[in-house]
């Protein structure tokens, strides 16, 4: 094969063909554009997310505002009775925490005929620290919020709530001495 193509190129002479004077910046200018391609100017979407974010915003306010006629709360005057909890949080947490521990501890005693006598006692001083602690609230309501009335009131409430752990305790000491007794009849 190579020798047929050398037997085609004998004959074959080659004419003087001239160029043209911008045939290489033509050149040139071609091959850049081939190798290097222009960029597409990429279109900027910033303005659309921007567009889209305030559509969102005012869909949501539109559905969350209320459209029927706000009713306002009527606001607590000064008759209403001030309480240890009504000052502030913190008393608020204090009163809450003191009351449910009472409670709780009125609601875990174990009555018997044998301590009834005992629990009644307890009951009766519980029962007139209760009233002071009324009488301290109407104090609070007249005379105002001040640190003596706002000790007294939460005296008060750990009082209460000692003395149901001291009738707990002894409840728990007389139940154990009754059982000490039976076990030694029995022995």
């Amino acid at each position: 094969m190579q020798q047929d193509i050398r037997e085609k190129l004998k004959g074959f002479k080659e004419e003087n063909i001239e160029l043209s004077t911008s045939h290489t910046s033509k050149f040139e200018s071609l091959l850049k554009s081939e190798l290097h391609p222009k960029k597409k100017k990429k279109t900027s979407f910033k303005w659309l997310s921007v567009a889209a974010s305030v559509v969102l915003l005012v869909s949501l306010a539109i559905k969350f505002y209320p459209t029927e006629n706000i009713e306002q709360q009527p606001i607590q005057k000064d008759d209403a009775e001030i309480t240890l909890g009504n000052i502030s949080p913190e008393f608020n947490t204090i009163e809450t925490y003191y009351t449910n521990s009472i409670k709780l501890e009125i609601s875990q005693l174990d009555l018997s005929e044998g301590n009834k006598e005992i629990v009644d006692n307890y009951l009766l001083k519980i029962a007139e620290l209760t009233k002071e602690y009324k009488s301290l609230t109407k104090e609070l309501n007249t005379n105002g919020v001040n640190d003596a009335t706002i000790d007294a009131l939460v005296r008060n409430l750990q009082l209460r709530l000692q003395l149901l752990q001291r009738l707990k305790k002894q409840l728990n000491e007389l139940k154990n001495l009754n059982n000490k007794q039976n076990e030694t009849q029995v022995i």
